[in-house]
């Protein structure tokens, strides 16, 4: 009896044995605490808030401003004036040499509510030179009016045409390189009384029929078919948006009314009609009733 309950106790012990061994195995290949699966990157958060408009450009007198519309806009005004808006949102204003210093942008939206921006436009210092002698008395005679006003109202009804060119979305160039002998806003005061300010940058080469080209894409508005009393041979180009170029005294225009021309190409000469004392390009840039400053569009001549 005792050799059976050895032998039990030996069994029992065996297999606790070989239960101890299986454990420790098992604990071996597999680790206490599994390791915890990589967290997911959260989503970058989405902006909040009112829609906007994000613009650029020269906030100054005779800048520019380019810029697109907060997202559900369906008017748009600046300082209660009509602004058109491009199908992609986009813009274009400009300001006036004697602009104020302060412009309000306002979006009308779908739902009724509005965006408004206020602009803050610099003021600059205008070449001014003080002249000590009287102006010339007398305006205009009705001789020369009688030829002016037609001339006049040719100009007035290129400006209103719309072309639906896009060149105002370009960065512009110089038409022709040259030395500027007469800088944008330039402006004599004769004993007081000031005479009208220089509206455009004069940019002389030393001779007449040298090639200039367009500055941006557009449509041709007017090519004069003979001398205005002042500009000369006139030669205006839609860029679209109300943004218009216009090239006076040339000496040939080698476009004609509704051609569409690209930026760099020939597009006239250079000359002295009208009244000009020396061959010389004027260039003039206009945007609505506002004169602009061509420099600001081109940045300085290289």
């Amino acid at each position: 009896m005792r050799r059976h309950w050895f032998a039990a106790v030996l069994a029992m012990a065996t297999l606790a044995a070989c239960s101890s061994g299986a454990a420790e195995s098992t604990a071996a290949a597999q680790p206490a605490t599994a390791p915890l699966p990589s967290a997911t990157p959260a989503a970058a958060p989405k902006p909040v808030g009112p829609p906007d408009f994000v613009i650029a450009g020269e906030f100054t007198q005779g800048g520019w401003v380019k810029g697109t519309a907060p997202a559900g806009t369906v008017a748009l005004t600046l300082d209660g004036a009509q602004v058109p808006v491009a199908g992609d949102g986009s813009f274009f204003i400009a300001f006036d040499r004697d602009s104020g210093q302060s412009g309000l942008l306002v979006a009308r939206l779908g739902d009724g509510k509005q965006v408004r921006r206020q602009l803050a436009i610099a003021p600059r210092a205008w070449k001014i030179e003080h002249v000590n002698v009287a102006r010339r008395p007398g305006g205009a005679t009705e001789a020369f009016m009688r030829i002016r006003r037609p001339e006049l109202a040719q100009i007035n009804a290129a400006r209103s045409l719309d072309t639906g060119s896009e060149g105002w979305r370009q960065r512009f160039i110089w038409p022709v390189k040259g030395r500027l002998s007469g800088l944008f806003g330039s402006q004599r005061i004769y004993r007081g009384e000031p005479a009208s300010y220089h509206s455009g940058t004069d940019i002389t080469t030393g001779r007449s029929g040298t090639p200039f080209v367009a500055p941006a894409d557009g449509v041709v508005i007017l090519a004069a078919d003979h001398p205005f009393t002042l500009e000369g041979n006139l030669l205006m180009i839609d860029h679209g948006m109300g943004l218009n170029s216009a090239f006076l005294h040339c000496s040939e225009i080698l476009v004609k009314q509704g051609d569409h021309v690209r930026q760099g190409q020939v597009i006239g000469r250079i000359g002295m009609t009208g009244r000009a004392t020396g061959p010389h390009l004027h260039w003039g840039l206009k945007w609505r009733q506002a004169r602009l400053d061509p420099i600001l569009f081109t940045g300085p001549m290289n």
